[in-house]
């Protein structure tokens, strides 16, 4: 039960992202400052909710979300804390072009009051420096 509450939250983020609803992203995460958000642009690091909304805020004027199309998901909790580490790949509309973005997140939820919000989310792609089965950048 815990699980299906918890990845709903995901549901409600992609839903509130595409519909560009700040108030109903927002109201995925914790309501005090204690949230903080890591995005894949160089200086995507929030804390606190004025800089989380701000930065949803960008998105929203920058590119229009159609689709999140989830792929691979684990969940751990402890406690009244769970992670989510998951793959997507978001769907843009972006400069008039149709892009596939594909994004891993890492999700850092707490139980409050019986309801799972965020307080973390870091967002990363994958590198394209190093080939499938090496740890580390190929060689130039």
């Amino acid at each position: 039960m815990e699980i299906k509450a918890i990845k709903s939250t995901l549901e409600d983020y992609a839903k509130a992202y595409c519909s560009k609803d700040i108030e109903a992203m927002m109201s995925v995460f914790n309501d005090s400052d204690n949230i903080s958000v890591i995005g894949t642009g160089a200086d995507e690091l929030c804390v606190g909710q004025n800089e989380v909304r701000d930065l949803f805020l960008r998105n929203f004027e920058e590119a229009t979300a159609t689709k999140f199309e989830w792929d691979w998901l684990d969940v751990r909790i402890s406690e009244n804390h769970a992670v989510v580490s998951v793959t997507l790949i978001i769907h843009l509309e972006y400069k008039g072009n149709e892009l596939k973005v594909p994004i891993r997140w890492t999700v850092v939820l707490k139980n409050k009051n019986g309801k799972w919000v965020w307080i973390h989310r870091n967002a990363s792609t994958a590198a394209s420096s190093q080939d499938d089965g090496q740890a580390y950048p190929k060689d130039n």
